[in-house]
């Protein structure tokens, strides 16, 4: 696979190609950690496997590294491996919600230097849409695990330290993918402290789908980030939101409309936020 997005007709062809494929469903509610799980059983693509945000696709939380750290790498390779993945083993990762947890395994499986991954674009309302069926019991998990190995990473990160040092020399430009009343500082629910990180930028990350819940169109795409990131190359920019989630929602996108190479700040704002000597912005 070398596009970040497959869709219904291309998974379809390629699970009835070699049957090789791992799906992946990560469907999760931010507000109730046990919906993802639950809507899972109530109807997923067939032969799927589940994945869940906070506990497979995220790490151990400190109090200081946000609400969705990374997951120990080697940790998330034997997760995968218990699932069949091999080297080459093309992974589809999907959800109910617009790609919005699919892409953070997506951006995942990248970090740990496996490329042939993607995500279904339109998620499982699209197959549903199209027609397809779905599956009721868990899959259950191969006899022999898979022998998938950590490579060298194809997607940079920076640290709090990086953005700190950044204030001073905006060097990179800060993209923000939350809402923009909560980048303002507005309705905040979910972390302590309202604003965004001096100097960023917002862009929320539902404006990278149409109507029907897919992806825009690379061009469309192109053009919008265009405005957003200015004067800067996506590779001098860095992506972030709430907890390191949905800012793999742009990098996804930018991935697709031909501008690799940005950076995620896997802590975001939830890591950036717990130290009350970095400053915070608020407004526009």
């Amino acid at each position: 696979m070398q596009k970040p997005l497959i869709s219904v007709t291309a998974l379809q062809a390629l699970l009835a190609g070699n049957g090789r494929c791992v799906v992946i469903d990560c469907s999760f509610d931010l507000a109730s950690p046990a919906a993802g799980r639950e809507a899972y059983y109530a109807g997923h693509l067939p032969g799927a496997f589940y994945l869940h945000l906070d506990n497979e696709l995220s790490g151990r939380k400190t109090g200081s590294n946000g609400r969705h750290p990374l997951p120990d790498a080697d940790d998330f390779v034997a997760r995968l491996q218990a699932l069949g993945v091999e080297d080459d083993t093309p992974v589809v990762a999907y959800d109910a919600q617009g790609g919005m947890f699919a892409a953070r395994l997506w951006w995942l499986l990248r970090w740990i230097g496996h490329d042939e991954v993607a995500v279904l674009d339109g998620g499982k309302d699209a197959w549903v849409k199209a027609g397809m069926p779905l599956e009721h019991e868990a899959t259950p998990e191969p006899e022999f695990p898979g022998k998938i190995s950590r490579r060298e990473s194809l997607v940079p990160t920076v640290d709090a330290a990086a953005l700190l040092d950044n204030l001073d020399r905006a060097a990179l430009l800060v993209v923000d993918a939350r809402a923009p009343d909560r980048f303002r500082g507005e309705n905040e629910t979910l972390d302590p402290v309202g604003g965004h990180i001096p100097g960023a930028v917002n862009r929320f990350f539902k404006d990278n789908l149409d109507a029907e819940g897919r992806f825009k169109s690379p061009e469309t795409l192109r053009a919008e980030f265009g405005a957003v990131l200015g004067r800067h190359a996506s590779a001098q920019t860095v992506m972030q939101c709430g907890s390191g989630v949905t800012a793999c929602h742009n990098l996804l996108a930018l991935e697709a409309a031909g501008l690799g190479g940005a950076a995620l700040y896997p802590g975001s704002w939830s890591e950036w936020c717990a130290d009350p000597a970095r400053p915070v912005a608020t407004a526009t």
